[in-house]
Parts: structure tokens; sequence; C-alpha cells
């Protein structure tokens, strides 16, 4: 699928997707397609930071619109189903640095910081900014370690993939186990 004509679009998809509602590493679809070809890396790059940002948004909207209806079965599905009020302190003291942290630095899931970041109905310019360098360092570290490392990552992919995975999955349960520290009761 690497080489798929629709590769590309697939890859969007889950970024947008990962940035709104569904628990993913987009990783996953990124690092092969960057092995596969490497000078396409930082167009890759480009496609993950502008797709997630607007997933992003789709996530400010529905803390933002839908919360009872959409955001808090699935903040409560996260485990952060905690005291609007609390959560609200929080994003009103430190919202665009929670943006920018958890959506870029840490493994806490992007669509907890995304809705609620609508649901405390931060300054919107805000979060967009933030947004957009949080995940634009999210996405161009693993797309330049591996346009850097070339053929030593991908030997590294193909001998050590389940190793690579299981990294990649331990680093999603800390970040939903760390999320409730950040954000919740």
């Amino acid at each position: 699928m690497a080489r798929h004509k629709r590769a590309e679009p697939a890859l969007a998809a889950a970024c947008f997707a990962e940035s709104s509602f569904i628990p993913m590493f987009p990783e996953v679809m990124l690092l092969p397609m960057i092995l596969a070809e490497r000078a396409k890396a930082w167009r890759y790059a480009a496609i993950c930071t502008v797709s997630s940002v607007l997933g992003g948004v789709a996530g400010y909207l529905i803390g933002l619109l839908l919360y009872e209806s959409v955001g808090e079965p699935l903040m409560r599905l996260y485990g952060m189903a905690g005291d609007f009020e609390q959560v609200a302190a929080k994003f009103n003291e430190y919202g665009w640095l929670m943006v920018l942290i958890g959506g870029g630095i840490t493994p806490i899931p992007y669509k907890v910081v995304t809705i609620s970041s609508g649901l405390t109905q931060l300054d919107f310019a805000t979060f967009v900014a933030a947004s957009v360098v949080a995940r634009a360092v999210r996405f161009a570290i693993p797309c330049g370690v591996i346009y850097v490392f070339g053929e030593r990552a991908k030997r590294l992919m193909e001998t050590r993939s389940k190793t690579v995975l299981w990294i990649a999955f331990a680093l999603m349960v800390l970040g939903f186990a760390a999320a409730p520290l950040l954000f919740g009761d």
C-alpha cells in the first residue's frame, strides 16, 4: 500500500481521524511510505500536518458544538469525562501550551486536546497556531529521521518491525494513561 496511488489520501484520512476521534498511530502508514519513497518524506510530513490540523478543527468543533452527544462519550471512552470546571480552568490558564505539548510532544491523544479545546472555548486562532506547530513537529521528526538514515532505518523496520510496533503501542497506552493526569479529575 505504501506505493499505491491512493496511499496519500489514505494517509491524510488516517491523520484526520486520529486527530478528531479514532485512537491510532498514523506513523504505521507514514513510516512504510517514507521507506518506499524517501524523497517524498517532507511531502508526507506536510500531508500529515495539514490533515491532522483539519482533524483537530473537527475535534474542536465536536467539543464546542457536540460535546454532550459526541464529545462526552469519546472523553468517557478515554477515561477523561471529568469535572468541566477543572478542565476549563486548566485550559483557560494553559490552553495553548496544552495544545502544543499534548498535540506534538507527548503521546497524549491529540483528540483529547482538540475536544477539550473546543469544550473550553480556547481561542480558535491560538488553537490552530499551536496545533500547526505541534503537529508539524510530531510528523517532521519521524520523516526527518527516516530521510536522514534511509537504508539503515529501512533495515531496522524490516528486522525489528514487531519491536517498533510494540514501542508505538506502549507509547499510545502511556498517552492514554497520562491524559487523565493532565485533563481529568
